[in-house]
């Protein structure tokens, strides 16, 4: 059904200007008034229409042979057996005080609409009782909530909700076929039929001695004032509880074309619908429309519009003040075909046609005078008219020519007609007169001035001056203002000639070098230009000091004609006629009641005090003027249905209450307007939201929050301020895990884990402080260690041997050197020992101390050599201490000096990428793998085995560890890597 309405909306707004055009042009009016003609091209599902109803929120219901429409005047929405109906044919439509709206199908089974549901027989088993043998042709709800249904057949039932009663005769005179129920002011009930008139007394009926003859069943109505209204042979009838009397006598030929369904406004006038039309029929005058279409029913809706329902679609007549009226060849028009228009002195109405025909009326209805043109080629479309200051000559102009009618009030008045000297052709746009009778006219070559039009009408294009009379390029407008000031627009924009100076507008504001389709000027001295694609500019004082948009309510930015009257501006723009109101802040009006007629096809205007006229192609379209009110009525707004996850929700005073998974909804809305079509709706979801506006009729909000909602709607059209909010509560009900017990819970949860792994951690760390304390003894008993084995005995044995040599040969001075150099050493090894870390300075200091013992002891039989890179700072960098001499003297007792010839060590410190420093001890002796082949006793490297360990607590405690390589180079040689990182 939803999808429906969609497609609905699209047909309608593609076909509804056509629809309307040919109800207007062959049937659409009565006398001269437009009806608007709704059929299937504007959505209904049959043109076949039996019943229409208003409900009490505004919706219009149109019942058919193929099912049943609701209507909010922009959009039908369908209804058939696919949507709950116990059959497509309803032929009428009733609604009880509860809201419900009871359809009576052909098939004689009832059905009903409530809370945007259909209800039958199967989904409201209580209806399975309500099975009569013939058609409901009448519904009524008494005082006590009693329904009663009156059928075709003999049979009258009432239904109190839950039983049934029938009431029938078997007296063939007296029975309850096509019964019509009344209660009166006393309560009575009384049901009258065809055949006689009975009262309800306790439980049954009694015949009276009164008899009541409406002509059918459909010609009978009850009144909200418990009186009844029926037509019989003589006219309009009121009953009265035990009285009746005639109110409006009916001529009796009327009363012959089948009456059906009638609406009585007061006993004054009564508006009846038969076969052959409408009948407004008052004591002292009768009206008819639809001339011929077979008509069903009248009715009038709360806004005073009057819906006829026809075996030809329905038909709208707007409320009195709303109607637009019509004057064309049916009334004594040359055609319909009407392209200008302009008023005399007298108030009267000229008119400009097609076929070359000039009319002139004194008012609508009144004769019409005709002036036909003998060319009927060149003045095939009389496009403008206009009278000189005294109004005793009418200018007119087609495409191809400019003529003066002389005297046209007279008898037989004189045409001339405009001439190019040189007979050449002329395109012509537009012309104007000023108050000293000059002629400008818009050409496509450029701007003509004739001084004398009335004496001599022709011009010269030889004879051009150009700044005086003749001003090139194509124009597309000319205005002669209060002031002899000629306006005109171009192809360049906007200028003025004022006293014969050229004021070139167009230099002053960019919006003025548009196209301008016409000029007027108001009486304060303002001038208003309509645009082509830029709505209305105001012009004063030599400034631009207003522009009009769509923003502002214009219906179109294609503005083609203006007209001024007490300082308000009509506009006809490309989308309908609009009204500004200057001294009102610019107030724009619409008049979207008089867009079928108005929307594209008007070729000018003309404002009167009390009238507005305009040339169409289907004749002169006029409606009465009212004041304007910024207090026009809100249209209503209205919920038609909530969709969540696919499900229809049933609207019910109070909050929704939503599952979590129901998070998305759609609202899908109308607002209840039968003469705007352009209504702008806003809405918000909290109550203190922002509001947003939209077009469009539906709104889906995804992925919702839990919580509580408050879902507001207005409406409004361009004459009216915004709507009173209607309001939808509802709450999304949340998971159980977004729940507040859940939500502590588990955060009760999460604190006693917390707490839990926070005493695992801190036990862990309390675990590892005690640890690294062990790690930390470790080190220093493994630093005394080393300590001890930093000396090998060997090395302290042979240095003793070598200062025992030189005393022995003598040879005191070296024996000083090697003693001094070992007593550095010793003191050296003794203050470095204390500290677990050094820096790299100390650490060569004490290297370079031990190394040149070495040298001294082996000659020339060892060397040495350290390399350092220059960005590291030695002073800065820190290593652990005694950490290379271990394996430098392992190089040298195990590497070289097992070689005759000895050998050399070299020392590379270089600084890393990664932030850490290598260190290389490379030496050329046997190699490491050769040394432990050759290797006779089990004798390991104490000082290399105690350093290891060293580095391997140190990397427990540290975040980088410190990584030691020892490999063979090649068949010999040793290179050992040492990478520590930078602390």
């Amino acid at each position: 059904m939803i999808n429906n309405i969609n497609k609905l909306a699209v047909a309608g707004k593609f076909s509804v200007v056509i629809s309307l055009l040919v109800c207007l042009c062959f049937n659409g009016y009565g006398q001269n008034t437009f009806v608007k003609h709704f059929t299937t091209k504007e959505g209904l599902p049959s043109n076949n229409c039996y019943y229409t109803l208003q409900d009490k929120n505004g919706y219009i219901w149109i019942s058919s042979d193929a099912g049943v429409s609701r209507f909010d005047g922009n959009m039908f929405e369908n209804f058939s057996v696919d949507d709950g109906l116990p059959d497509n044919q309803i032929i009428q439509m009733n609604q009880d005080k509860k809201g419900k709206i009871w359809f009576s199908a052909l098939n004689g089974q009832l059905s009903y609409f409530f809370n945007g549901k259909i209800y039958n027989e199967h989904n409201d088993k209580l209806l399975s009782l309500l099975k009569f043998n013939g058609v409901v042709v009448s519904f009524f709800e008494d005082s006590k909530g009693n329904m009663w249904f009156g059928t075709n057949k003999n049979l009258l039932a009432k239904w109190d909700g839950h039983f049934l009663t029938r009431y029938s005769s078997s007296n063939s005179k007296n029975q309850f076929i096509n019964t019509f129920v009344y209660e009166d002011k006393a309560g009575t009930i009384w049901a009258s039929s065809a055949h006689c008139l009975r009262i309800f007394r306790g439980s049954k009926f009694t015949l009276t001695k009164k008899t009541v003859a409406p002509l059918s069943y459909k010609t009978s109505i009850n009144r909200a004032d418990k009186t009844m209204l029926f037509l019989d042979h003589n006219g309009l009838n009121i009953k009265d509880g035990n009285t009746e009397r005639l109110t409006i006598k009916i001529e009796e030929k009327i009363l012959n074309e089948n009456p059906g369904y009638f609406y009585a406004e007061n006993d004054q006038s009564v508006w009846l619908s038969t076969n052959t039309g409408v009948y407004q029929i008052k004591r002292e005058k009768t009206t008819r429309y639809l001339h011929q279409i077979s008509t069903n029913q009248v009715i009038k809706d709360t806004q005073s519009n009057m819906w006829f329902t026809t075996s030809n679609g329905i038909y709208f007549l707007p409320k009195k003040e709303n109607r637009i009226y019509i004057l064309d060849a049916g009334q004594g028009l040359s055609n319909n075909n009407i392209k200008s228009l302009t008023k005399d002195r007298k108030n009267a109405l000229w008119l400009g046609l097609g076929d070359g025909m000039i009319n002139h009326v004194q008012h609508p209805g009144a004769p019409v005078k005709k002036i036909s043109l003998p060319d009927k080629i060149k003045y095939q479309q009389i496009k403008q008219l206009g009278f000189d200051m005294a109004y005793q000559n009418l200018f007119f102009a087609s495409d191809n020519g400019l003529g003066i009618v002389k005297n046209p009030n007279g008898i037989n008045p004189e045409i001339n007609y405009l001439r190019e000297m040189s007979n050449s052709g002329f395109v012509l746009k537009s012309f104007s007169i000023s108050k000293n009778n000059k002629l400008a006219i818009s050409l496509s070559s450029g701007v003509v001035i004739i001084d004398t039009p009335l004496n001599n009408l022709t011009f010269s294009s030889s004879a051009y001056e150009e700044g005086k009379n003749f001003f090139s390029g194509r124009s597309y407008h000319v205005y002669y203002d209060k002031k002899q000031n000629l306006w005109f627009s171009n192809v360049k924009g906007l200028s003025e000639l004022c006293s014969d100076r050229l004021n070139k507008r167009y230099e002053q504001h960019q919006l003025l070098t548009k196209r301008i389709n016409d000029i007027k000027q108001a009486a304060d001295g303002t001038t208003v230009l309509a645009t082509d694609g830029y709505g209305l500019l105001f012009f004063k004082n030599n400034k631009l000091i207003k522009q009009l948009t769509i923003k502002d309510g214009l219906a179109n930015n294609i503005c083609k004609s203006i007209f001024i009257r007490d300082g308000q501006v009509w506009v006809m723009t490309n989308s309908g006629l609009n009204r500004i109101l200057t001294h009102k802040n610019y107030a724009v009006e619409s008049f979207e009641y008089t867009n079928a007629m108005l929307h594209d096809d008007v070729n000018g205007l003309y404002i009167d005090r009390d009238t507005a006229y305009f040339a169409t192609n289907h004749g002169l379209v006029y409606f009465p003027i009212s004041p304007y009110d910024s207090r026009n009525t809100s249209p209503k707004v209205l919920i038609s249905a909530i969709i969540s996850n696919r499900l229809s929700l049933t609207q019910r005073p109070g909050n929704i209450i939503l599952s979590p998974d129901h998070n998305n909804i759609i609202f899908y809305y109308s607002a209840i307007d039968f003469e705007n079509k352009t209504i702008l709706y806003r809405y918000r979801l909290k109550a203190n939201g922002n509001w947003t506006e939209t077009k469009n009729r539906r709104i889906e909000f995804s992925s919702l929050e839990p919580g509580k909602y408050t879902f507001e709607l207005c409406a409004r059209t361009p004459n009216s301020s915004w709507s009173k909010p209607v309001q939808v509560k509802f709450t999304l009900v949340e998971h159980f895990w977004q729940s507040t017990y859940f939500i502590l819970l588990l955060i009760l949860l999460a604190s006693i884990t917390f707490y839990k792994i926070a005493v695992i951690i801190t036990r862990q760390q309390k675990n590892k402080e005690q640890q690294q304390l062990l790690y930390k003894n470790k080190i220093l008993m493994l630093e005394q260690r080393a300590l001890q084995a930093m000396m090998n005995p060997h090395f302290v044995f042979n240095v003793m041997n070598s200062i025992q040599h030189y005393i022995n040969t003598k040879d005191t001075s070296s024996a000083n050197k090697i003693l001094t150099g070992f007593a550095k050493l010793i003191r050296k090894n003794l203050d470095i020992c204390t500290r677990s870390f050094i820096t790299l300075e100390e650490e060569l200091d004490y290297l370079i101390l031990y190394l040149n013992l070495e040298k001294k002891r082996f000659g020339e039989k060892f060397n040495y050599h350290i390399e350092i890179d220059e960005t590291i700072d030695q002073d800065e960098t820190l290593l652990p201490s005694m950490l290379l001499q271990p394996y430098i003297e392992n190089a040298i007792w195990h590497g070289l000096m097992p070689q005759e010839e000895g050998g050399e060590i070299n020392i590379l410190i270089t600084r890393m990428e990664n932030q850490a420093m290598l260190i290389r001890i490379i030496d050329n002796g046997i190699g490491f793998d050769n040394s432990l082949k050759i290797k006779k006793d089990s004798h390991d490297s104490r000082g290399m085995s105690l350093t290891q360990e060293r580095i391997n607590l140190i990397n427990q405690t540290e975040a980088n560890p410190i990584q030691i390589e020892v490999a063979q180079n090649g068949n010999s040689g040793t290179i050992i890597s040492i990478l520590i990182p930078f602390k």
